[in-house]
């Protein structure tokens, strides 16, 4: 049923664009909608602390199989994914209403989702590992939708290039993950935990895997792509970048918790990175003024708050990170998609020209203050319950963590007063047109993800049926998730108490201290941002020189160069893995081939003597003809006689050619470049020979031989065993064979063809 879900989800991808064509773009968001009540059938059964897996060949001779998992994580991601997307594909329907890209945009989102859900319910790494940078490939396509725009074709690529350099570091990790415990299943690697923290590349895996979720949920310096990102429309900001995609980094570190997170360096890690993350999202949030950019590095400083949850060691941690990320995915996504109602109506993103639109935007304004109210982390919104248990954690683990958590949680609510209050309840502004409220399309899905956040917080008991099979998936044993509005007063009351006046406080102050900032030119010229881009100018100068160096337009260079590295690679890898071996054949043995070598090096000392290319090429047809002679005294008439004809035809195909050709007739080489191709002859020779030596030393392996001895008759109906290996056991190699005549063939007709031709005109 799960493969089934999957599969329908990317299958409707090429779907998608029909039904747009016919004008029904609203009805996709019954796909979502109802992959959203299939997967909501299994709540019960996973909040009874139930277990779906599902298994299907994929490529079995590899190990691999395409295998499903829903257990609490999984679930809540996947909730997550075709709630809001239901919502999302309702108000991309109508905010792209009259655009003719829309059938490639809707194909694009459906083809994401699935890939999403793919990669969240996939029990086996490497298939999500496929998932995993697909979705990349899909989030570049939706980046870039706007593709004559230069910023969003910067954009889309900056994105694809950071995941999926991510993505590359996760594959390395995979790689060594599967080495050390013999299986990619996460059941498997669930029962050797204790094994694998204590394997001597648990390190490097930890590293590794870290890396790729971090270059995927923006962690700091990877952070630059998702706000670079805001470039796309809105229904794509607030769908991938806001609710879903930039949180795989956070599910995956999440999903290998129970694995690595007694290992030391699990929490070195990422309590540090999750931490910087943070504070240095909050620092770049209070400089922008465009609503979206603002909702973006928000988000980057709620990724590096659930980062720094996972890698804590408390008890209550798991339940205060999956707290903070529904809570985090309501808010936000409604938030993002208010924005693009308040773009939609006004043409201004810029919060510093809004305000004042709660009169002529009611339905709006009560979205955007009961989503802002829950990003504030006010009562009773499930934004104040997780930030509750986010404060409990820090007071059990530092001091140093409560005052950073107070400070993030600061410019929230300043960014939330923002957006909020400043745009719907501030001073008003002219405006070039009449803002009002939109259809139910743009504003039923903000509204209704807002009501979601207050009905959590006045109905915890409903949320932690879902909520607390995610965390006893994050923590690794079972979790009781005691959600509660009120719980006294504690110190933690008093943090939010505090939280809230320094919010007010700084979003009084917020335009002169936003000034301040963004007049620190130096947090622009250094960061990572502008690293990308001197990175890839980098890039582009060391290819243009690289290019100059090699391809210089000499085919002598460059056959010199392939050479020269194939015989040093070949030398050297003899030295170093002891490969050395010669086996001197018995005097016994001899017969009258032994003629053949002494003529082989006299026809090849006439093709380095030859003065012509004529005579170069009979010389080398030479060669041919005793090599062909060689494989007759072996026993080989079959190579013999195909050595003969591709030779004489060889010789034929390059006279003509080279008689209609203005080559030198001497040789342009001066002695020094004679002699640096003298020597890298010598070296390929004297590499294929060690080579040709140690293999003929090595004892001879008959099972090869043997199989098509045995299996001939039966598997191939043949008796005769050479005709069996070319046509059946060597299909693809006399396919090539096959190939390589035919175009000699062409070539030969087309030097006949050439001669008649000109004896035709010559008449």
């Amino acid at each position: 049923m799960i493969a089934t879900l999957v599969l329908v989800s990317l299958a409707a991808g090429v779907l998608a664009p029909i039904v747009v064509s016919l004008r029904a773009a609203p009805w996709l968001a019954l796909l979502p909608a109802a992959l959203f009540a299939a997967f909501a059938n299994y709540l019960p059964e996973i909040a009874a602390g139930g277990v779906v897996l599902e298994r299907h060949a994929w490529i079995p001779s590899l190990g691999v199989y395409l295998s499903f998992r829903l257990d609490g994580l999984s679930l809540l991601f996947a909730l997550l994914i075709t709630g809001i997307g239901t919502f999302i594909f309702l108000y991309a329907a109508s905010y792209l209403h009259g655009d003719d890209r829309r059938p490639r945009f809707f194909a694009f989102l459906t083809l994401f989702m699935g890939l999403m859900l793919g990669a969240v319910l996939a029990d086996d790494l490497m298939a999500m590992l496929v998932f995993w940078e697909l979705t990349s490939v899909a989030s570049f396509l939706l980046i870039g939708y706007s593709s004559e725009q230069a910023l969003s074709r910067r954009a889309a690529q900056q994105g694809l290039l950071m995941t999926v350099a991510g993505g590359l570091a996760l594959l390395a990790g995979i790689i060594l993950l599967g080495s050390a415990a013999g299986s990619l299943r996460f059941g498997d690697l669930l029962a050797q935990a204790t094994t694998l923290r204590a394997h001597p590349l648990a390190p490097a895996i930890i590293v590794l895997m870290a890396l790729g979720a971090f270059a995927k949920s923006a962690q700091v310096p990877l952070h630059a792509w998702l706000a670079n990102a805001m470039v796309a429309p809105t229904p794509v900001s607030a769908f991938l970048h806001s609710a879903t995609m930039v949180k795989l980094g956070v599910y995956l570190l999440a999903r290998f918790n129970p694995v690595f997170g007694e290992h030391g360096l699990w929490s070195q890690l990422l309590v540090p990175v999750g931490v910087v993350t943070m504070l240095t999202a909050a620092l770049l949030a209070l400089r922008e003024t465009d609503l979206k950019r603002l909702l973006a590095y928000s988000t980057v400083a709620s990724l590096g708050t659930l980062v720094a949850l996972i890698g804590v060691p408390h008890p209550l941690a798991a339940t205060a990170a999956v707290t903070v990320l529904l809570a985090h995915a309501l808010y936000k996504a409604s938030l993002f998609m208010v924005a693009g109602i308040v773009d939609h109506a006004t043409g201004v993103r810029d919060a510093t020209r809004l305000g004042a639109l709660a009169r002529a935007m009611p339905l709006t304004a009560l979205a955007a203050v009961l989503a802002g109210l829950s990003m504030a982390g006010l009562p009773p919104f499930v934004g104040f319950i997780g930030k509750e248990l986010l404060y409990e954690v820090t007071l059990a683990e530092s001091a140093l963590l409560v005052v950073l958590a107070l400070l993030a949680s600061t410019v929230m609510v300043v960014i939330a007063g923002v957006v909020a209050w400043r745009v719907f309840f501030g001073p008003p502004r002219l405006l070039d047109a009449t803002p009002h409220d939109p259809g139910p399309a743009l504003w039923l899905g903000p509204l209704v993800l807002a009501l979601l956040g207050l009905l959590g917080g006045l109905w915890p008991q409903g949320p932690a049926m879902l909520l607390q099979p995610a965390a006893s998936a994050i923590a690794g044993l079972p979790v009781a998730a005691d959600l509660a509005l009120w719980h006294g007063f504690t110190p933690m009351l008093a943090l939010s108490v505090l939280t809230l006046l320094l919010g007010v406080l700084l979003l009084r102050f917020w335009l002169p201290l936003r000034h301040a900032l963004a007049g620190a030119g130096e947090l622009g010229r250094w960061g990572p941002d502008v690293g990308y881009d001197r990175l890839l100018a980098g890039l582009q100068r060391t290819a243009v020189w690289q290019t100059g160096r090699l391809q210089n337009g000499s085919l002598r260079r460059y056959v010199g160069v392939v050479c020269a590295i194939s015989a040093t690679a070949v030398v050297l890898t003899l030295w170093l893995r002891r490969g050395w071996a010669v086996a001197w054949p018995s005097w016994g043995d001899v017969g009258p081939e032994a003629l053949l070598p002494a003529l082989l090096v006299l026809a090849a000392w006439a093709v380095l003597r030859a003065a012509s290319f004529m005579a170069g090429i009979v010389a080398a047809g030479m060669v041919g003809f005793l090599i062909a002679l060689t494989f007759l005294f072996r026993g080989a008439p079959d190579l013999a006689f195909t050595q003969f004809s591709v030779e004489a035809l060889a010789i034929v195909i390059l006279l003509a050619i080279v008689g209609r050709m203005p080559f030198h007739q001497k040789d342009p080489r001066s002695t020094a470049e004679r002699r640096a191709d003298a020597f890298t002859a010598a070296a390929l020779g004297v590499a294929a020979s060690l080579v040709l030596m140690a293999v003929v030393a090595t004892p001879f392996d008959s099972r090869l031989s043997d199989y098509f001895r045995v299996s001939s008759v039966p598997e191939a109906h043949g008796r005769n065993l050479v005709n069996v290996i070319i046509v059946d056991f060597r299909a693809l190699d006399t396919l090539g064979e096959i190939t390589v005549l035919s175009l000699a063939a062409l070539a030969a007709a087309a030097v006949i063809a050439s001669v008649r031709t000109r004896r035709k005109a010559e008449a």
